[in-house]
């Protein structure tokens, strides 16, 4: 089956300068200036902006209430800048550059969407700037992070395949992912490969910095991770809607339990056929994020 790109519209591409100078790429979608508060895209750890063109799509045509979307790709992902230092591939200075972003974007406030890495750095924020934030979705993560997922995570990683062409990838994609995506359909697995991979000097490469994989390198995942919970209690002002794939191994529904009780407003939806993470422009993820926030007054 030939390859077909996903038919969404790429978006306008954005840079700013992080504080250490890096530059950093921003996609951006939909109306300027019309009101609502926009909503801004933060992705996994080796993931990228386009894993929300799906979602940028919906919410910038929407019907009723059309919406600025912003989605960034962190530094040494997509077409960000590498950092020579690889240490600074960390929530802490991704935030920092979130941060920046905001500022050099004019974006006072927004609506939230962290899928996985992108949702801890959404908890961070709730301390360095917590005015920014008028809702939150966390696309399967919570305060507590499951060893077991960030092992599979590490693992693939480290010995992630280069495709032959794009036919390839689809079918990598899918034979690594299957048996957790059950509900997925051939465009959906489209979708998957090209939000994973781009062509690079004539080849199909991972769209990140290989040097990105050290950073899980010494994490001793059979001790007990560190957890978010202060950081999370900071989300506790504003809505908050959790999306947990069905087949998760990062996101235990006992973590959501929890965050529901310190959150009682908290809304919770379980993705079904989706592991980690459940991909946002899908019927399963969509229509309960298109519920939460068609909810929303600003």
């Amino acid at each position: 089956m030939p390859f077909t790109p996903p038919p969404f519209d790429p978006g306008e591409s954005l840079y700013f300068s992080a504080r250490d100078g890096l530059p950093i790429h921003v996609r951006a979608v939909g109306p300027k200036d019309n009101g609502l508060a926009p909503v801004v895209c933060l992705p996994g750890l080796s993931r990228n902006s386009r894993d929300f063109l799906g979602l940028a799509h919906h919410f910038a045509n929407h019907a009723k209430n059309p919406r600025r979307v912003y989605a960034f790709d962190f530094r040494g992902r997509g077409l960000s800048g590498h950092d020579k230092d690889w240490r600074n591939y960390n929530v802490l200075t991704e935030a920092a550059d979130v941060v920046s972003g905001l500022t050099a974007l004019n974006i006072e406030h927004a609506i939230f969407v962290g899928t996985s890495r992108g949702g801890i750095v959404t908890m961070l924020l709730t301390a360095m700037r917590p005015g920014a934030i008028r809702a939150a979705i966390l696309n399967d993560i919570g305060p507590v992070i499951e060893g077991a997922g960030l092992t599979q995570i590490r693992l693939y990683l480290k010995k992630m395949p280069r495709p032959r062409d794009w036919t390839d990838a689809v079918a990598i994609q899918k034979t690594v992912m299957d048996k957790s995506f059950t509900a997925l359909e051939d465009a959906d697995w489209a979708f998957e490969a090209f939000g994973r991979y781009r062509e690079i000097d004539g080849q199909i490469r991972p769209d990140h910095d290989p040097a990105l994989v050290r950073t899980l390198t010494d994490i001793d995942l059979g001790e007990r991770l560190p957890t978010m919970w202060p950081q999370f209690a900071g989300l506790k002002r504003v809505p908050v809607l959790v999306l947990r794939g069905e087949n998760s191994s990062l996101l235990a529904e006992e973590t959501v339990r929890t965050m529901r009780s310190i959150h009682p407003s908290l809304t919770a939806a379980a993705v079904r056929g989706q592991g980690h993470a459940p991909m946002l422009h899908t019927p399963g993820a969509l229509a309960p994020v298109e519920a939460f926030v068609g909810k929303l007054k600003y």
